[in-house]
């Protein structure tokens, strides 16, 4: 009973995912999701019209899936991962995004001749304009990879990486980054407010100011050091500002510092 893709977790991540995919080359009819989560599975079914079940388990021997897309929280996969290894065969690609769960770990759990690809994508991928980093082990073929490759586009853009050491980084930096943007948002209406303006409109403007920053930055072709530069005027305000933020002991360290340590976590996840 061949079976296009399975999605094991149905959460934030796994339901962007899965939207993209229904936008794509997918059909609700393709997909089944392993979502425990009565309320999760209920509102997929729903709002998405995916067959849910509740664990492998109701998954016949005979399913023959093409795809199973891991993405359960990294402590739950110890849990997760023993229920598919009677799925692996040269026709099933594995694509975990997993933060921190190697290939070596999936071949430990699922056997040395699984195709697995590492992935880490982040949060935007829910409006389509995520960022996700690939990493594959020699078993899967140029046409997995390419459909792979797909699955991940449908919501935003797609890297490689040769060195599965870079994907640790890209999850400090990336998987991570959309909330060190929300944090700046915060700050910055916090330092509004000590500035003597009202909170909601401190608020406001921090909000409007990062997203509508951050689109002209997605649409401009100048890099993000030249558009800086367009908004600063010598000895002006802005630039009284940068002198602070970019201070020797200010963003850039502390920023340095933030993403050494989250890659450092990353790899402890893999133990």
């Amino acid at each position: 009973m061949p079976l296009r893709l399975v999605l094991v977790g149905g959460g934030k991540m796994g339901a962007a995912m899965l939207e993209g995919w229904l936008k794509q080359d997918l059909t609700p009819s393709d997909v089944v999701v392993v979502e425990p989560f009565a309320d999760t599975a209920e509102m997929l079914t729903q709002k998405l019209g995916v067959k849910t079940i509740s664990s492998a388990s109701e998954l016949p021997d005979d399913a023959e899936p093409e795809t199973i897309v891991l993405a359960v929280k990294p402590q739950k996969m110890d849990d997760a991962i023993k229920d598919y290894k009677r799925f692996v065969a040269d026709t099933c690609v594995f694509v975990s995004i997993a933060a921190g769960k190697t290939i070596e770990y999936f071949e430990r759990h699922l056997g040395s001749s699984a195709a697995i690809v590492r992935a880490m994508p982040n949060t935007p991928a829910a409006v389509g304009r995520g960022i996700t980093v690939c990493y594959p082990n020699p078993h899967v073929s140029n046409a997995q990879r390419d459909w792979a490759h797909t699955l991940l586009e449908s919501v935003g853009i797609v890297d490689w990486v040769d060195d599965e050491g870079h994907i640790d980084a890209v999850t400090a930096l990336s998987g991570g980054g959309p909330a060190y943007v929300f944090l700046l948002v915060e700050v910055m209406a916090q330092a509004g407010i000590d500035a003597g303006l009202p909170a909601d409109l401190a608020m406001r403007l921090a909000r409007t100011t990062v997203a509508g920053a951050g689109e002209l930055l997605h649409q401009s072709d100048e890099d993000a050091a030249t558009l800086r530069k367009n908004v600063t005027s010598p000895a002006g305000t802005t630039h009284e500002a940068l002198q602070v933020l970019m201070a020797d002991d200010a963003l850039q360290p502390l920023m340095t510092e933030a993403i050494k340590q989250a890659t450092r976590h990353s790899r402890e996840l893999a133990s």
